[in-house]
């Protein structure tokens, strides 16, 4: 076990290390400056003033030095817990930013992802022994997850929001309120989470459904399947062996979409204007933001990487074939 998870440790520091520099290297190879577009948005009026205002960004953002120093100093300042000030929103630091988008991104996606696998799996499991079931699911699954989310986020705020009235359409709460814990806060967020919240949850219950669906169908033709029935077993006691070795890859992709929890849902948010992380992040790359945009680039990284590190752990629990390959290279 110990040499396993030294082994998979490794490897996770590696790619954290190379996704991290390529998450550096990326806003810089964006066009044109930052530096540029912040002073466009001042008012100064002489040259002198433009030149040391510039000169002064530059020394604040440290792009006065070699690019091999800045990603040096970026290092350096990573192991301190410093991501930078925002160009875009400066002064205020890029830390502070991203926390105040993550809790809207995590209270929209992780309901989203958790409700829609559970039920989509579930559905795709009683569809995979029911004719019936499966002719009528199937294809409504497949509408789903072919569904673009921004078309759907579209139709349901047209729908729901504009011609029914029942749903606000953009941002998280009124925009006359101030965030606390009262009833008319909280009712209000609410309602603005719903339709973003449906939008992620349809699309992604389908491929879910299906994904279950297809992974049973194949357990219950395979070797170990037909041998089992040969031998006797009990139709409900395939059907369970079935369910659980199609859980396993259900499972590595619930770890792959939690991971990308921080990163928000693009789209989506954009659509209905909601203050993730993913609306952060175009905003980030509108702006030119070199130091909000790998700091949001930060924070996926790690996410996926721990996800899929805890999904290591549970393979270990819940496969007994990792659990023997591991007893053999032990051996």
């Amino acid at each position: 076990m110990r040499q396993y998870f030294g082994r998979k440790l490794f490897i996770y520091t590696l790619t954290f290390i190379v996704a991290v520099t390529v998450n550096w290297m990326i806003p810089r190879f964006m066009p044109g400056d930052p530096i540029q577009s912040r002073l466009a948005r001042t008012s100064l009026q002489s040259a002198e003033a433009t030149a040391a205002m510039e000169q002064y960004f530059n020394d604040v953002f440290g792009l006065d030095v070699p690019v091999w120093q800045q990603y040096l100093n970026f290092w350096v300042s990573l192991f301190q817990g410093d991501l930078g000030v925002s160009i875009w929103l400066f002064p205020r630091d890029v830390s502070s930013v991203i926390m105040d988008a993550i809790p809207y991104s995590i209270a929209l996606l992780l309901p989203a992802i958790l409700l829609s696998w559970y039920v989509g799996n579930k559905f795709g499991a009683f569809a995979a022994r029911s004719k019936w079931l499966d002719n009528t699911m199937l294809p409504v699954g497949y509408i789903l997850t072919a569904t673009p989310y921004m078309w759907l986020a579209l139709l349901l705020a047209w729908s729901l929001g504009i011609v029914a009235g029942i749903f606000p359409v953009a941002g998280a709460y009124g925009f006359g309120l101030q965030p606390d814990w009262s009833l008319r806060f909280i009712s209000s967020l609410l309602m603005h989470w719903f339709l973003p919240f449906l939008s992620m949850f349809l699309v992604a219950l389908g491929g879910w459904a299906i994904g279950m669906r297809n992974m049973i169908i194949y357990e219950l033709e395979s070797d170990y399947s037909n041998y089992l029935e040969a031998l006797g077993a009990p139709r409900r006691l395939v059907r369970r062996y079935a369910f659980r070795n199609a859980m396993l890859p259900q499972l590595t992709g619930l770890a792959v979409q939690l991971g990308t929890i921080v990163a928000g849902s693009l789209l989506t948010e954009i659509v209905f204007a909601y203050p993730g992380l993913g609306y952060l992040i175009l905003q980030a790359i509108q702006n030119q933001d070199f130091f909000l945009l790998q700091g949001a680039f930060l924070f996926i990284v790690i996410g996926v990487l721990l996800a899929n590190f805890i999904v290591d752990i549970i393979y270990v629990m819940v496969d007994p074939r990792v659990r023997t390959q591991m007893q053999g290279e032990a051996a």
